[in-house]
């Protein structure tokens, strides 16, 4: 397998000043940075605007036995601006607290958002959102999961959550991805690598 040799790491950029510029349900700060250019030179003082957030964990809950998944539906303000509905077809999802295993997100939030216990659990990948524009880092995960109990509407009211339940059959979610109903990146990544990874996923989980 061939790689790629890259150039620089953490030691050809000066971070020279972070300023907040607004604290809210989010933050907001700016970066005031220099990197190495691949000629070897230095850039010039840059400075740009950074959403900073904490990392996040999500989930695609998976029935090897009854051939589903669970995915969840709520409204995101972040949609409101495109041609669609903002109630968005989601993976089970929450951020991380400090000090908190990402598979202990996935399992509280599973609980919170869908009523569920999740079982074994097979990490996917680890991406990072945007960084151009933010800090935020997902950890991805499918777990196994009994989806003869999903359904129903779930969430923390003080946390205003709305959240719905769907069971769907993976070939029918798989359908809804290559139509763009689901148009985000973690459920997009998850339902990919389930589609690829399937049958070793069914064999090493089989009863």
């Amino acid at each position: 397998m061939t790689k790629i040799q890259q150039q620089y790491n953490k030691r050809d950029y000066e971070l020279i000043e972070r300023e907040s510029c607004f604290k809210g349900f989010f933050s907001l700060d700016r970066f005031h940075f220099k990197f190495k250019r691949f000629d070897g030179a230095w850039s010039r003082l840059i400075s740009r605007e950074i959403f900073v957030r904490g990392d996040a964990t999500c989930v695609l809950p998976y029935d090897p036995v009854e051939g589903r998944v669970v995915l969840v539906e709520q409204f995101r303000i972040g949609a409101v601006l495109e041609d669609q509905s903002p109630w968005l077809i989601e993976l089970v999802a929450g951020i991380n607290e400090k000090g908190e295993r990402p598979e202990d997100v996935a399992r509280r939030e599973a609980k919170e958002e869908a009523n569920l216990d999740l079982g074994r659990m097979d990490k996917i990948c680890e991406f990072l959102v945007s960084a151009g524009g933010t800090t935020e880092k997902v950890y991805l995960y499918c777990a196994q999961v009994d989806s003869t109990k999903a359904g129903g509407v779930f969430g923390l009211l003080e946390e205003d959550e709305d959240i719905k339940v769907h069971s769907l059959k993976v070939e029918d979610a798989l359908a809804m991805l290559e139509s763009g109903e689901i148009n985000n990146a973690a459920a997009i990544i998850a339902l990919q690598w389930l589609a690829l990874n399937r049958d070793k996923v069914d064999r090493a989980w089989s009863p």
